[in-house]
């Protein structure tokens, strides 16, 4: 079943997610994490009130009682989950992907992730060989909707941080639009504020730097000393500079290990295999031990937890903080910098120039190829940097990422899109552009 990926349930409405299969969803989630009770949250896309229709009937035929959110980030719904101690929760959501799609990330107790190996793969199993049989108990709705202003006193203290600044924040028609004023107030500049699940400015993905445009003229129109956008149900976020330049997702681990040095707060860090070694040095050169390690909330939350992190990034914007439970918050994360660059701003400084305080290293950012043949060429690529080379270091997991002295790269395969994924790094400009035209001559022949 196409929909069931690595870390979630997505896909297409109407074609790969229906309401046939949130109800079957929502009917066995009670089964699989072995509970009576189901938190529900649903973002503002259009097909998602069909879908929680049939999830919470689904749940309810199954016995089992639905904890209410309605409209909600998927971060209030890990929130929600640790704060009334429930061992399952469901947020109705496609995160950044167009209007067209949808989904459901589904959590156990602690908010940890249920992903491909964690249960995904068993209720996969259920929805398709199983039928449903309505319980003779028919589960109870309750409203939790009064979670939204326990989750913003939760935050408000992180908020306390950011006074005197001047901020530009797109909201990309999301559910950052939902409790973000509440944080940042009246003095910050909002667009794209209103509760739209068509998307109307542009699609809630600010990785596209297409859809970045408005926040880049907005940030510098306003004098701003920083920019932020927020993903479709914000459990994302990307940062401008006061430039109107887009910062790299990456770089911002390192803004929050800033952060935790500036609270005098030391110790484990995780990143994602394609983060930038900029990054990782100037992680390690204020006093974190950095772990490496898998791309997806999935992995990622499990591994933060093993290793007891302070917090840790990805490429992609998702930003893990012990300080929510191990968990990713686009607003936090945003609260979390915009901290800094108020620090900064006192002492005469801009956040552009903390970022160009860490980057070292010229960088790819992430090049996508569309092809079929992608484990030949993964393959391919491994048989002339790590066996035919002489390597520092190979990782080798989610694809690989080889190591030497002055360059490295990391090839893996989305794990929700038909392509191959490349990051790769060197010292130089020239240095890159020479290692990438060899990359890209070895997978063209796989093309």
């Amino acid at each position: 079943m196409g929909a069931f990926k690595a870390y979630d349930i997505r896909g297409i409405y109407g074609k790969d997610i229906d309401e046939d299969l949130a109800y079957k969803v929502g009917y066995f989630i009670p089964r699989l994490l072995d509970t009576d009770t189901v938190i529900v949250g649903r973002d503002v896309r259009l097909s998602s009130p069909a879908l929680h229709d049939a999830l919470v009937r689904g749940i309810t035929d199954s016995g089992s009682d639905v904890w209410d959110l309605g409209l909600a980030t998927t971060p209030m719904v890990y929130f929600a989950t640790v704060h009334l101690d429930a061992a399952a929760s469901v947020q109705i959501t496609a995160s950044h992907n167009p209007k067209e799609y949808n989904g459901f990330k589904i959590s156990r107790r602690s908010a940890l992730p249920v992903g491909g190996d964690t249960g995904l793969g068993e209720l996969e199993r259920m929805v398709q060989e199983e039928t449903p049989v309505p319980s003779s108990r028919k589960g109870a709705v309750k409203d939790c909707s009064y979670v939204r202003d326990e989750y913003i006193s939760f935050l408000k203290p992180f908020a306390e941080g950011v006074d005197g600044l001047r901020i530009s924040v797109d909201c990309s028609s999301g559910m950052s639009s939902l409790i973000v004023k509440e944080l940042l107030g009246s003095g910050a500049t909002y667009i794209n504020d209103t509760l739209d699940g068509s998307f109307p400015a542009h699609e809630p993905n600010p990785l596209e730097e297409k859809n970045c445009r408005q926040i880049e003229k907005e940030t510098v129109r306003n004098g701003s000393d920083c920019g932020v956008i927020y993903d479709g149900d914000a459990d994302r976020v990307m940062f401008i500079d006061e430039k109107g330049a887009f910062i790299q997702p990456d770089y911002i681990t390192a803004v929050i290990g800033e952060y935790y040095r500036r609270k005098g707060i030391t110790g484990a860090a995780l990143q994602d295999i394609r983060t930038s070694r900029s990054t990782t040095e100037y992680l390690e050169s204020i006093g974190f031990k950095v772990t490496t390690w898998k791309v997806g909330h999935a992995f990622a939350k499990m591994k933060i937890r093993e290793i007891d992190g302070i917090f840790g990034g990805e490429l992609a914007g998702h930003y893990y903080l012990r300080d929510f439970f191990f968990c990713d918050s686009g607003i936090l994360a945003s609260l979390l910098v915009l901290s800094v660059v108020r620090m900064l701003k006192e002492e005469g400084r801009t956040l552009s120039d903390l970022i160009a305080s860490i980057v070292r290293y010229s960088n790819s950012g992430e090049i996508n190829f569309r092809l079929e043949e992608k484990d030949e060429a993964i393959a391919a690529l491994r048989e002339r940097f790590a066996v035919n080379d002489n390597p520092s270091a190979v990782l080798d997991f989610d694809g690989y990422r080889i190591e030497f002295p002055d360059w490295w790269f990391n090839v893996r395969k989305s794990n929700t899109e038909p392509y191959l994924r490349i990051v790769a790094e060197a010292r130089t400009d020239g240095m890159l552009e020479d290692r990438l035209g060899e990359i890209r001559r070895i997978i063209s022949s796989f093309r």
